[in-house]
């Protein structure tokens, strides 16, 4: 991949491999960090020398006890019935199996649904989807358990009832696993109405994006291990330790204080395993208390998709009304999220569909309505992302139809609508959108990508090319970040000095390959004064740090990052202090730097000050607490200041699309994207680029299926589901991290780099729109779906073709950008 050159936030020739110095940038930008500086620079990520090698240890890594025994789950082969009965002696007796429990086997709770109780470890009673776990076997040996486990289909007695499988179908029949929620702005009572109706041009029609499997390399594991005096000691491949520990207590009827829950890694997780990793450690610890032994559950991938839920996939209904220029006036939009059987995350997704809404832009008259609609599939969760992106991709495409209709560049549109500056500045749910850096980035980003000169030349390319076809489109980005539930918004951590002047941290973040524990390190190092490798994080675990928020959100380094930093600063002072005390001087003016304390004219390492310290007797040790400040919201009014604060981006990309196939390739994409004053350059950009990569794996080829009769998710491997590899990223990738030092004091001004940047790749997905446009030289709105397979590019080409070219009327379809036109009257 190619790199632009930028003077400013550039990515190293290869964003993979770090430097450990100080960029120029860095020196010269942030005086502060010359000499020693630990933030601000790109210290390799604190385990890639253990992932190179193979050495990284993840929950299956785990050397088993003796005794362990392993766990498979029976699943239901109906996508909705009522359960009769399971014949579990025919179970019972399969070679190797130990046990087979129910959910007559548990002890006190059968949930795990993290906010509405109706999500059963086990089903009982009722059948929702097919895939749900109805009985767990523990064998010997994973392989055996997983055999009796495969009976399901011929045990599992059941009464087969209606189904409902899409989002549209349970809508129209009111089947919702929340109440439905509501939102309006306007200028005045009735003033949408007025606006719609008065407009000058006014469109109307339906959209959809399908969902997306987190397909995380590492699957779904726990491994649960009885401990002395009625314990329970549990590792788990999760986001949310602490939710982990309370939904198993509260199966087994315990304390919390009774269960140990620890991570020290993830191969991946993208919001798969926020909640929905608290099913598989609840039965790990369900058979474990059993049993009295150790026992493993490790999913098959195949498994792990027909259990578990992902993406919520949307369905859209909006009517809009705008003006000559393409400035919105007026907008109404429905948003229909798939929830599949039960509640899990689907509120808050929803919520924040809802807040995302405008993404960049200004909606002055405006009305959002919101449904978690319940159907007879697994029950959708949290992923990268959280909402965000399938709330600001219905609004991009309004623009991407309304610019097509006006016969505009989408760019001038976007433009003529973007937020400003002092005036127009205010979200539809009521937060002011005070760092407003929408303009000049996309300015920015226009310019470096030069995009006119590239606009012109997709022209000439296209009106000379019958079969191949390009597309170019921009697309800016506004996320907000925080917990939407505020009090979420909190973290707390532990560093502890050694009297060799060592360092180890824990806090309550889980480190799933983002780097988390690298920048939380670099935080702790820069305070201290101390090298990158005098400091070591160490596993997340219940029983150190109490109480917390997953790992998810964005928040991860902000929320830890800020609660490490003020242990650190309090152990800090402490030393300052007692060096203030031995040599002289005032606390104040002691210096830390490069592993060497400074006061006065006396200069001694750090170790040989945390050895007096130490005998001295002063506690070399202390936690720190942080809570995200200025954070509140409504739930019912859906109004408030959710977010802390924005992080923006803007990404071009163009394609090129084979009319004849529906093949389709990215030949390069433009990314600036707004990290704040980045933590570590290098780690953020690889976020970055991979969530770019993911995002537009997302909107054009992960296709998820599922048997229209049975229920049955038909795409649950890797042969019948596409992920994006390396041959999918443009052979022209620059990326740039916009110079923005957050205006809020976050760890070290930096901003959340996890989420925000998956919606760059909208710009993908409308390239491709453009490209198919230009089949019928841009006066017809293709219906294309998302995921843009080649066979949906194939079928927008099709309507494109068949679609008389006088006309500006296309019939609703179903697809991601599909769009029907109505003049005002």
């Amino acid at each position: 991949m190619n790199k632009a050159v930028e003077p400013l936030h550039t990515a190293p020739a290869m964003s993979g491999f770090a430097r450990h110095d100080a960029p120029a940038w860095a020196e010269a930008e942030w005086p502060a960090l010359r000499d020693g500086a630990r933030v601000g620079v790109s210290p390799p990520h604190e385990s890639a020398h253990l992932h190179v090698s193979g050495e990284a240890a993840y929950t299956d890594d785990t050397p088993e006890l003796h005794g362990t025994l392993h766990a498979a789950l029976g699943l239901s082969p109906l996508a909705h019935g009522t359960l009769l009965g399971v014949d579990l002696e025919r179970v019972r007796t399969q070679p190797g199996v130990v046990a087979v429990f129910t959910a007559a086997d548990i002890p006190a709770v059968n949930d795990c649904g993290p906010v509405v109780h109706d999500d059963p470890i086990l089903a009982a009673g009722e059948l929702r989807f097919v895939g749900q776990p109805v009985f767990l076997v523990v064998a010997t040996t994973q392989v055996l358990a997983r055999r009796a486990a495969a009976l399901a289909r011929d045990v599992v007695r059941a009464e087969a009832l209606p189904a409902v499988l899409t989002a549209r179908e349970a809508h129209a029949q009111g089947h919702y696993v929340l109440p439905p929620m509501h939102l309006r702005r306007e200028a005045s009572p009735g003033a949408l109405e007025q606006a719609m109706a008065a407009a000058p041009h006014r469109l109307q029609g339906s959209l959809s994006v399908g969902g997306q499997e987190q397909f995380y390399l590492e699957g779904q594991v726990a491994y649960a291990m009885p401990t002395e005096n009625a314990g329970m000691r549990v590792l788990c491949s999760t986001q949310h330790p602490s939710e982990m520990q309370h939904v198993v207590a509260h199966m087994l009827g315990w304390l919390q204080h009774q269960v140990q829950v620890e991570c020290r890694r993830m191969g991946g997780g993208f919001g798969g395993k926020e909640s929905q990793s608290a099913q598989f450690a609840c039965c790990a610890a369900l058979a474990a208390h059993k049993l009295q032994r150790p026992v493993k559950l490790r999913l098959d991938r195949d498994d792990d998709f027909l259990i578990t839920g992902r993406r919520h996939g949307f369905e859209y209904d909006y009517a809009v009304g705008f003006d000559d220029d393409g400035r919105i006036l007026a907008y109404e939009v429905t948003l229909l999220a798939d929830a599949g059987h039960s509640a899990d995350l689907s509120g808050a997704v929803v919520t924040r569909a809802i807040c995302h809404v405008d993404n960049a832009y200004w909606l002055p008259n405006v009305a959002i309505h919101g449904y978690a609609a319940r159907t007879n599939t697994q029950s959708n969760t949290a992923f990268r992302g959280f909402g965000g992106p399938q709330g600001a991709l219905v609004t991009e495409c309004v623009l991407d139809s309304i610019a097509r209709k006006l016969g505009h560049d989408p760019l001038q549109v976007r433009r003529a609508n973007v937020y400003g500056i002092g005036r127009n500045n205010h979200t539809p749910y009521g937060q002011g959108v005070t760092d407003n850096v929408i303009a000049a980035l996309v300015d920015q980003l226009a310019t470096s990508a030069d995009y006119d000169a590239r606009r012109a030349a997709v022209a000439r390319f296209n009106a000379g090319s019958p079969v191949l076809k390009k597309g170019l489109a921009l697309t800016p980005v506004k996320f907000g970040i925080s917990f939407n539930v505020p009090h979420l918004n909190q973290a707390g951590a532990l560093v502890h000095i050694y009297a060799d002047g060592s360092v180890l941290v824990n806090h309550g973040g889980t480190e799933m390959g983002q780097g988390l524990n690298t920048k939380v390190a670099q935080v702790v190092a820069q305070e201290l004064g101390l090298d990158f490798g005098s400091v070591r994080c160490s596993a997340t675990d219940t029983h150190k740090v109490a109480n917390t928020s997953a790992t998810a959100a964005s928040t991860g380094a902000d929320l830890n990052g800020m609660a490490a930093l003020d242990a650190a600063s309090t152990l800090r002072q402490r030393l300052a202090t007692f060096a203030a005390e031995r040599y002289g001087g005032r606390a104040e003016a002691v210096h830390f730097r490069a592993g060497q304390v400074r006061i006065g004219t006396t200069t001694l390492p750090f170790a040989s000050l945390v050895r007096k310290a130490y005998e001295a007797r002063v506690q070399l040790w202390s936690d720190g607490f942080y809570v995200t400040p200025d954070v509140r919201w409504d739930p019912k009014t859906l109004t408030g200041h959710p977010f802390y604060y924005f992080a923006y981006g803007a990404a071009a990309s163009e394609v090129l699309v084979d009319t004849l196939t529906g093949e389709w390739r990215l030949l390069r994409a433009d990314i600036l994207h707004d990290a704040g004053r980045s933590l570590n350059p290098a780690i953020d950009i690889g976020q970055v680029e991979g969530a770019f990569i993911q995002g537009m794996g997302w909107l054009t080829m992960e296709e998820l299926v599922w048997h229209p009769k049975t229920g049955l998710l038909l795409t649950h491997a890797p042969s019948t589901y596409k992920i994006p590899t390396a041959n999918d990223c443009p052979a022209a990738l620059h990326t740039t991290l916009f110079d923005n030092p957050n205006a809020q004091p976050t760890i070290h001004r930096s901003k959340a780099v996890g989420e925000p940047p998956l919606l760059l790749p909208f710009s993908v997905l409308l390239a491709l729109r453009d490209a198919i446009a230009a089949v019928g030289d841009h006066r017809l709105d293709p219906p294309l779906r998302a995921p843009a397979t080649p066979e949906a590019i194939l079928d927008a080409i099709e309507a494109v073709r068949a679609a008389e070219p006088a006309t500006q009327l296309v019939a609703p379809v179903a697809g991601a950008c599909a769009s029907t036109s109505t003049d005002a009257v």
